[in-house]
C-alpha cells in the first residue's frame, strides 16, 4: 500500500537531505569524524538525486521516479547499517539507524505513478 504521495515524496526528500546533512550538530556527534561524514555526504547525495529526479510538475529530468525510489531504499539500507559497516557504532549509530529505516519506509510506500491532473474546468469549456 502506497499512501505517500509523489507530491509529498518531493518536500520529504529535500526534508530529509537537509536533516540528515545538519544531523550531526542536532544530535551532537559532530566529533565522530566517520559518523558525521556518513551523514553529510549521504545528505547531499539525497539532495543532488532529488534535484535531477523526474518529479510531477517540472522540467525533464534525468533520474526516473523508478529508479529514484530504488536509490532511496539503498541508501536507505547504507545508512541504517553504517554505523557497523563503518565501525563508528560504538561512539553513535541511533541517529544512521532511524533515519535509514525512515528513508527505506519512504521509498516503500511512495506511490510510483503519477496522479492524474484533474482538469477542474471542464464545466466552462462543456457550457453551450
Amino acid at each position: 500500500m502506497r499512501m505517500i504521495s509523489r507530491r509529498l515524496h518531493v518536500i520529504l526528500d529535500y526534508a530529509m537531505g537537509v536533516l540528515l546533512f545538519s544531523s550531526p550538530w542536532l544530535f551532537g556527534f559532530e566529533h565522530a569524524k566517520a559518523a558525521r561524514w556518513c551523514v553529510v555526504t549521504v545528505g547531499f547525495l539525497l539532495l543532488v538525486i532529488s534535484f535531477f529526479t523526474d518529479y510531477e510538475d517540472r522540467a525533464k529530468r534525468a533520474i526516473p521516479m523508478s529508479a529514484h525510489l530504488m536509490i532511496d531504499g539503498l541508501i536507505g539500507v547504507l545508512l541504517a547499517a553504517s554505523p557497523w559497516l563503518f565501525h563508528f557504532n560504538d561512539n553513535v549509530y541511533l541517529p544512521h539507524m532511524v533515519l535509514g529505516i525512515t528513508e527505506v519506509g519512504l521509498a516503500l510506500f511512495t506511490q510510483r505513478k503519477p496522479e492524474p491532473i484533474r482538469n477542474f474546468d471542464t464545466k466552462i469549456h462543456s457550457l453551450p
